[in-house]
């Protein structure tokens, strides 16, 4: 007999989802604020109402059964209409809006402070929160913590961070296509000798360490060719590399999308770029796409459908054509 919704406390739901998510009664209940005996009995109503097992333990966490694995996205989808319904009474603006961001530095804080006056304009009391984008920052998105990233992927066919290898849950849009530059202060030594890749490889470097890692692509396609850089210092983010390449007596290069000249700009440090003195077809594997990266159960929220659109007018032509002239 099929059963009236009305039977249902729909704060169950919101677990369900949690545990979807979470794969993990307890911290399912960190983020309910609850105990977890509160989620195991949750879960033991949600098994009664629904006549399925729903999980089941294993070493790796809990594990959906197929009706469980089957109701993740029309829960997910039933839950943001519900969030949308909730906002719409009273205020044709709605109010106490949080917009959760994750994103690569420096290129959100290019246009940070446009972006979050735009934000404002339309919703005057949101709150923006911003973090860095990381290597468990895509997990943050499908856990609901993070709205949408910002932030370069890899175009070279081994690459781990391939937009054909993101997770099935995940949408994607590509803003712009950059194609790294070195970096080196004014009077660097190089600057004097022939710039080709004898030239780059001779000095040492500075490397991102970046989701785990402080190589990447350009590290893959010299390997192809035998070569290796010496990479003498490893940072956490291309300010950080920026930055250290602007200081004297040292011999460092520095490898970095070519946005991070707009940033240089803006903030006076005093650096010039070369290519990287590789050939063409090669240089087309170190491309890098940057992309928004969202939840899909977040494609029909007018929250999120909004701030893509101005990310992308931040961002989008006029913002690579900035690149191109630079």
């Amino acid at each position: 007999m099929k059963k009236s919704l009305a039977s249902l406390d729909l704060n169950l739901l919101l677990c369900l989802q949690l545990l979807l998510q979470e794969r993990s009664v307890s911290k399912t209940a960190k983020r309910m604020n609850v105990t977890p005996s509160a989620v195991s009995k949750s879960l033991s109503r949600l098994r009664d109402w629904f006549n399925d097992p729903l999980f089941v333990k294993t070493p790796g966490g809990l594990h959906p059964t197929p009706l469980a694995v089957s109701m993740e996205q029309d829960l997910a989808d039933w839950l943001q209409m519900s969030h949308q319904l909730l906002d719409k009474p009273h205020h044709d603006t709605p109010r106490g809006l949080t917009f959760e961001l994750a994103a690569e530095n420096p290129l959100m804080l290019i246009a940070f402070n446009a972006l979050s006056q735009k934000i404002y304009q339309r919703y005057p009391q949101a709150t923006v929160r911003l973090r860095n984008w990381g290597y468990d920052s895509l997990d943050a998105i499908i856990r609901g913590e993070v709205d949408i990233g910002f932030t370069g992927r890899e175009t070279h066919p081994r690459s781990r961070e391939s937009l054909s290898l993101l997770p099935w849950n995940i949408d994607f849009e590509v803003l712009f296509s950059d194609l790294p530059r070195v970096y080196l202060r004014e009077d660097h030594p190089a600057l004097q000798e022939k710039w080709d890749l004898e030239t780059f490889l001779r000095y040492p470097h500075i490397s991102i360490y970046w989701e785990n890692s402080d190589t990447w692509a350009l590290d893959e396609v010299l390997q192809e060719s035998g070569l290796k850089r010496q990479i003498a210092l490893s940072l956490p983010g291309f300010e950080a590399s920026m930055f250290m390449a602007a200081q004297p007596n040292h011999t460092l290069l520095a490898t970095a999308p070519l946005y991070c000249q707009h940033y240089n700009q803006q903030h006076g440090l005093k650096l010039v770029t070369r290519p990287i003195p590789l050939e063409a077809a090669l240089l087309q594997k170190l491309a890098v796409p940057f992309t928004l990266l969202w939840h899909k159960r977040n494609g029909h929220n007018p929250k999120l459908i909004w701030l893509k659109s101005v990310l992308k007018e931040l961002y989008g032509e006029a913002f690579l054509a900035t690149l191109q002239r630079e």
